[in-house]
C-alpha cells in the first residue's frame, strides 16, 4: 500500500519541495511530541518518593495539575500566535514557536520544585497552541490542492513520532540526560526555517507581488532553468488565479470589514458548530488523556507486561494510524475517515471499559488475558482514532471555515480545544480515582457515539475544497 505512495502523490517531482518544507516546519511538532510523551512514563516515578529523579515527589492532585496546566498555555498560545501570524506573517510565527519549546528543556533540567515543572508544561502548551494555529494554515497555503490533506497529516505524524520517542527516552534514559539530548532540535528547526520563503498568499496581501511570484515558483518548483512551457503556463495560470482571488477578498474586506455579523451567517454558524464538535471528538474520545496517563491506565488493569513497555507499543501504533490516514485522506475523503474513527473509538473504549470493570472492580481473574488483551484494545483505540479523529480534524477545520473568519474561527476552535484538553487532563486522573477506569472509559465511548451521529448527519465532505472560498 505505502509503496504506491512513494511512486506517486506527494513524492512526485513537482511536490517534493512542498514535502521538504512541510517536514522542516513540522520538526517542531516532533519536538513537542517528545515533550508530551515525556510525562506518561515519568509521572509514576515523580509520584513515588523512592523513585523520583528530583529532590521532591508529587501527589495525585499535583499530578493532575501537571497534566492539565499544558492547556492553560495552549489557550494563550492559540490567541497570541494567531495575532502574531496575522500581524507579522507565517514565518515570524514559525520562528517564534522555538522559543517556548526551548524553555521547556531548561526548566525540566533545572527543576527544584513542582512549580518549575508547571511552568515547563505551560511552555509546552504555548508551543502546542501556537503550532495548531500556525502550521495547518501554513502547510495549507503552500500545498497543492491534490496533496493538501496528506501534507497536513504530517503534522500529526511527526507529533506522534515524537510522542513515541518521548515514551522511550523517558522510560529508559536518565532524567537529566533527556533535556541535553533534545534541546538542540529547536535550533535545527530554526535553521531549516531560514531556507524557505513566506507563503505567496501572505506576500500578495502585503502587496509584494514580485516576491509572491518567486515564492510560488519555489513551492511549485518552477524556478529552475529546465521549466517546460507547459509547466510555465500552468504556473502562470495558478498565480493569476491566486492573485485575483486574494485581491477580490481584500476588496470585499475593505468594503465589509470583519464584524460579529460575519460569524452569524448560516454557513459560518454551521462551520463553527462543526469545528466545536471536532474539537470535542479530538479530546473527549479520550486519546489525548490516554497519551498523558497511559502508564497509569495499564497499571490500573494489572497487565502482565511492564506498563512503560505497553506505552511504547501504543506509541508505535499511533504512527501506523497516522500513516494510514496520510494514505487514505486524499483518496477517500475526510468524512468517511471521521465516521470510521468515531465508530471505532466508541467500540474500543466501551470494550476496554468492560475489561477494566471486571479486572479492577469485580476482581475477576483475567490473568490469562492480561498479557495481551489490554494492550490490544488500547492499540485498536489509538490506531482508529489516529486514522480520523486525531489526524483529519485540523485538515477539516481549515477547509470548512469561510475565508473571512478562518483565522479568528480557527483560534476560537483551538481555544476551545485547549479548554477541553485542560478539563480532560485535570479530571481524567480524578475520574479514574473516584469513579474507576471503567466508568471513565464508558464516558469516552458515549462521547464517540454522539460525535459519530453529528458527523453522519451534518458534516459535508471537504476534499478538494478551495482555500479561497
Amino acid at each position: 500500500m505505502f509503496l504506491n505512495v512513494f511512486q506517486s502523490g506527494i513524492f512526485q517531482r513537482q511536490f517534493r519541495r512542498q514535502l521538504w518544507v512541510s517536514l522542516s516546519a513540522t520538526l517542531i511538532t516532533f519536538c513537542h511530541g517528545i515533550a508530551l510523551g515525556w510525562l506518561s512514563p515519568m509521572l509514576p516515578k515523580l509520584l513515588s518518593p523512592a523513585e523520583t529523579p528530583l529532590s521532591f515527589s508529587i501527589d495525585v492532585d499535583e499530578a493532575s495539575w501537571l497534566g492539565a496546566v499544558i492547556s492553560i498555555g495552549g489557550i494563550t498560545g492559540n490567541f497570541s500566535f494567531s495575532y502574531l501570524m496575522n500581524r507579522f506573517g507565517r514565518k515570524v510565527s514559525i520562528y517564534a514557536l522555538a522559543v517556548p519549546h526551548t524553555c521547556i528543556w531548561f526548566l525540566f533540567y533545572f527543576a527544584q520544585s513542582i512549580e518549575m515543572l508547571y511552568v515547563a508544561r505551560v511552555c509546552a502548551g504555548l508551543t502546542g497552541g501556537g503550532m495548531f494555529v500556525v502550521l495547518p494554515i501554513f502547510i495549507g497555503e503552500i500545498a497543492d490542492n491534490s496533496i493538501r490533506g496528506r501534507l497536513c497529516s504530517f503534522f500529526t505524524l511527526t507529533m506522534n513520532t515524537g510522542i513515541l520517542v518521548g515514551f522511550v527516552v523517558s522510560s529508559h534514559i536518565a532524567y537529566h540526560v533527556i533535556p541535553c539530548a533534545v534541546v538542540g532540535l529547536p535550533v535545527l528547526y530554526v535553521i531549516l526555517a531560514t531556507r524557505y520563503p513566506e507563503p505567496p498568499q501572505q506576500l500578495i496581501r502585503w502587496q509584494r507581488v514580485e516576491k509572491a511570484e518567486k515564492s510560488l515558483r519555489f513551492y511549485r518548483r518552477c524556478d529552475g532553468p529546465n521549466v517546460s512551457k507547459e509547466e510555465e503556463r500552468a504556473y502562470q495560470k495558478q498565480f493569476d488565479e491566486m492573485r485575483l482571488a486574494i485581491q477580490q477578498q481584500d476588496k470585499d474586506s475593505d468594503k465589509n470589514s470583519l464584524s460579529f455579523s460575519d460569524f452569524f451567517t448560516k454557513r459560518s454558524l454551521k462551520a463553527l458548530a462543526t469545528g466545536l464538535v471536532l474539537m470535542i471528538a479530538n479530546i473527549f474520545t479520550g486519546t489525548f488523556a490516554f497519551n498523558n496517563y497511559m502508564s497509569n491506565i495499564f497499571d490500573a488493569v494489572h497487565t502482565k507486561l511492564d506498563p512503560n513497555t505497553n506505552t511504547i507499543i501504543i506509541g508505535a501504533v499511533q504512527i501506523l494510524g497516522t500513516l494510514a490516514s496520510i494514505y487514505l485522506v486524499d483518496r477517500y475523503g475526510r468524512r468517511i475517515l471521521l465516521i470510521v474513527s468515531c465508530a471505532g473509538s466508541g467500540i474500543g473504549t466501551s470494550a476496554f471499559g468492560l475489561y477494566a470493570f471486571y479486572a479492577e472492580e469485580q476482581k475477576v481473574d483475567l490473568s490469562a488475558f492480561s498479557a495481551w488483551l489490554p494492550v490490544t484494545l488500547m492499540a485498536f483505540i489509538i490506531f482508529i482514532a489516529n486514522v480520523g479523529v486525531i489526524s483529519v480534524t485540523m485538515v477539516v477545520l481549515v477547509e470548512i471555515l469561510p475565508h473571512k473568519i478562518r483565522s479568528v474561527g480557527t483560534s476560537f476552535c483551538l481555544g476551545c480545544l485547549s479548554f477541553f484538553a485542560f478539563t480532560s487532563l485535570k479530571t481524567f486522573p480524578l475520574m479514574m480515582f473516584h469513579l474507576g477506569l471503567a466508568a471513565t472509559m464508558w464516558f469516552c465511548g458515549v462521547v464517540s457515539v454522539i460525535c459519530l451521529f453529528y458527523v453522519v448527519v451534518c458534516l459535508e465532505e471537504t476534499k478538494g475544497r478551495s482555500m479561497y472560498d
